[in-house]
């Protein structure tokens, strides 16, 4: 609009196009678990099998995780978020660097607490990057003269000898062109603890001044798997110690995909000195000492349903308060962008592991002698194993994974029955229907019976192992997604990875199972292992099909996320008709894809942004309601969502309506 100059009629153009709305993802599985290694309580997103063995390890006798993580990608899946828990004794194998004078520094530690770490050694030796002279008499009090600084940097460890003098002190700053080392930087505002002048060597004799680093080789007790250099004892250098080497902690989930470094850092250190350091001492490391890290527990023996549900936190809990509540499934509150959920190892059944173990992969490591070297195989690591669940412990989770649901509003549960009404098939679906009959909801399903898969474990006398059967439907589910979308029922397609079913179910069950909400596997001759069915555990008609509850969840949450432009917009005829606008061209893209059923855009849906839905006094109280309407599975049958502004941000609630007619809030 042009500057008002002189009286007379001026106009802007306002800008009315809808922004559009985008189809977010509805392929994410979340997994929660037992596994060998990774950090505890804390999710973490792996987008390959491969990726999961390198943060969690490899398949165990004490838990179905690692079978779970297999089973979803082998059926398809891409990206799933995976939470090990464990009870509060799990502890990192460890071991203790001391100095020359017998007082702590650093604690080497494995990165995750577990037995694994029991089998990690490290050789720690000291290295010398850079090694120059001095002659005190070309030297100040705050600098010292050298015959080359290259190598030296700011906050660098180095030792000063002159004869039997050896004294230890950091550089506070390199002056390259005058070839000095600065003792006292003069331009820094507070100086370090260590900073001071050069004193107590002969002015008449050379001084040796030569950098002083570290190098860890971290060793298993197949080989060599990790060698940090250039370590250093000052925390101010780039290379201290355990600030490379910190422990893990995820980034606070902000909405953008994680993506996690291809491998994880098999140790963690810690410094054990009281900071601010007073004064430098170097470890007492040798080149040929091989020190084992011990100490390391699985915490599996007290593992209990608590450690599976966790608990919400009040924002006036202390630090310990809050990590002891931060477990399982309450870690995952935070990552919206999941949209399955799966608990397998509730079920456990432990199965001993094999006696001897492969060792893993490692290069060869030329700087230790070969006597030292492991064989080849080893004992395994049993570690402690999870007690079996009892019934009331399976419901406690299982209730508690609904829940989760049902308050997110935004992902699904997949849910298996216990191990015993999986496999007994001499009751009948008794008590299969009785196990299911305890749960009500539309943000469930259920799967039986269980799957037998080849067991990578190959146990003495047991090639096979049964699993829950959730995880490859999770797999399933993603793999439906991206092929037809999330609009289709997933279900009548081939599970990848599974041999057999532990309870074989034929026409006469399934027409029981069927319409008790029980998601029945089956194998069909020439067809493979299918499941045969896609319905929730919701008594209400409207929600009784896995497909109308996933697609309803997509839709409301990329509302929600899309239309947050219209916060704080003045509540006008403009505002709303871009709301309508941006609503209705979404609906219409989903129906274009099929997601909608109806022969016309009518037929499928209607948006209701006007002065009928945003009242005078709605209007007065900061609302600003659309009413939205959708046909997701069967003609004329509509599930209507109504969008709300107030306290500044949009709500969603739901409401349905049947054949008769629709209903407008």
């Amino acid at each position: 609009m042009q500057s008002p100059q002189t009286p007379g009629v001026y106009y802007e153009r306002i800008d009315a196009s809808a922004p559009s709305i985008a189809l977010l993802r509805t392929d994410i599985a979340a997994f929660v678990g037992i596994a060998t290694r990774g950090p505890l309580h804390q999710p973490l997103p792996v987008q390959s099998w491969r990726q999961f063995q390198a943060y969690f390890g490899d398949f165990t006798g004490a838990g179905y995780l690692a079978y779970a993580a297999r089973a979803f990608f082998e059926n398809g899946g891409q990206r799933c978020w995976i939470v090990r828990v464990a009870s509060e004794v799990a502890e990192p194998a460890t071991v203790t660097l001391q100095s020359e004078s017998f007082n702590d520094v650093w604690a080497i530690s494995a990165s995750s607490p577990g037995v694994w770490g029991n089998d990690l050694n490290i050789v720690v030796r000291e290295t010398h990057r850079a090694q120059t002279r001095t002659i005190p008499q070309s030297s100040a009090s705050e600098y010292s003269t050298v015959l080359s600084s290259t190598g030296f940097g700011r906050a660098t460890h180095v030792r000063l000898s002159q004869g039997p003098i050896r004294i230890q002190k950091v550089v506070s700053d390199v002056d390259a062109v005058n070839h000095r080392l600065l003792w006292i930087n003069p331009q820094r505002e507070a100086q370090l603890p260590y900073d001071g002048p050069l004193n107590g060597f002969d002015p008449d004799r050379p001084i040796v001044i030569e950098s002083i680093e570290y190098t860890l080789r971290v060793r298993s007790l197949g080989g060599l798997i990790r060698v940090y250099d250039g370590l250093s004892l000052v925390p101010e250098n780039l290379r201290y110690g355990p600030a490379l080497l910190a422990e893990f902690k995820l980034p606070r989930h902000s909405g953008q995909p994680l993506k996690l470094p291809s491998a994880p850092e098999p140790v963690t250190i810690t410094e054990l000195r009281p900071l601010p350091l007073v004064a430098l001492e170097s470890i007492a490391a040798t080149a040929d000492r091989i020190m084992p890290l011990t100490g390391g527990a699985d915490g599996l023996a007290q593992l209990s349903a608590y450690d599976f549900i966790g608990e919400a936190i009040d924002p006036l809990d202390s630090d310990d308060t809050r990590a002891h509540k931060a477990r399982g499934l309450r870690t995952l509150e935070d990552v919206r962008e999941i949209a399955i959920v799966a608990v397998p190892d509730i079920h456990i059944q432990p199965k001993p592991a094999p006696r001897f173990s492969p060792p893993p992969p490692c290069i060869p490591d030329p700087c230790l002698p070969v006597s030292v070297r492991p064989a080849v195989r080893r004992p395994l690591s049993l570690g402690d194993l999870p007690p079996v669940f009892p019934d009331d412990a399976i419901y406690q989770v299982q209730s508690a994974l609904i829940q989760h649901c049902e308050r997110l509003r935004d992902r699904i549960a997949l849910l298996d029955p216990p191990f015993s009404a999986a496999r007994d098939d001499k009751l009948g679906v008794g008590a299969v229907r009785a196990w299911r009959s305890r749960f009500d909801s539309k943000y469930a399903a259920f799967y039986y019976p269980w799957l037998r898969v080849v067991d990578p474990l190959r146990s003495p006398g047991s090639l096979v192992r049964d699993v829950p059967a959730s995880c490859h439907v999770a797999g399933q589910y993603a793999q439906n997604d991206f092929q037809s979308g999330v609009h289709k029922a997933p279900a009548n397609a081939p599970l990848i990875w599974a041999e057999d079913v532990t309870v074989l179910v034929d026409d006469a069950v399934h027409g029981i199972l069927n319409p008790a909400g029980i998601n029945a596997i089956r194998p069909l001759p020439g067809r493979g292992l299918r499941v045969f069915g896609a319905r929730t555990m919701s008594s209400d008609i409207d929600w009784q099909y896995v497909n109308v509850r996933r697609l309803m969840m997509m839709i409301e949450k990329a509302i929600e996320a899309a239309i947050q432009w219209a916060v704080f917009e003045p509540n006008s005829v403009l505002t709303r008709t871009k709301l309508n606008l941006t609503l209705t061209n979404f609906l219409l893209s989903l129906w274009q894809r099929g997601a909608l059923m109806g022969t016309s855009a009518a037929d499928a849906f209607f948006v209701k942004c006007d002065d009928d839905t945003n009242p005078p006094e709605e209007r007065e109280r900061g609302r600003l309601v659309a009413t939205i309407g959708v046909a997701p599975s069967r003609p004329f049958e509509f599930i209507i969502l109504r969008v709300g502004r107030a306290h500044n941000q949009f709500e969603i609630s739901e409401a349905s309506a049947g054949a008769s007619g629709l209903e407008v809030f």
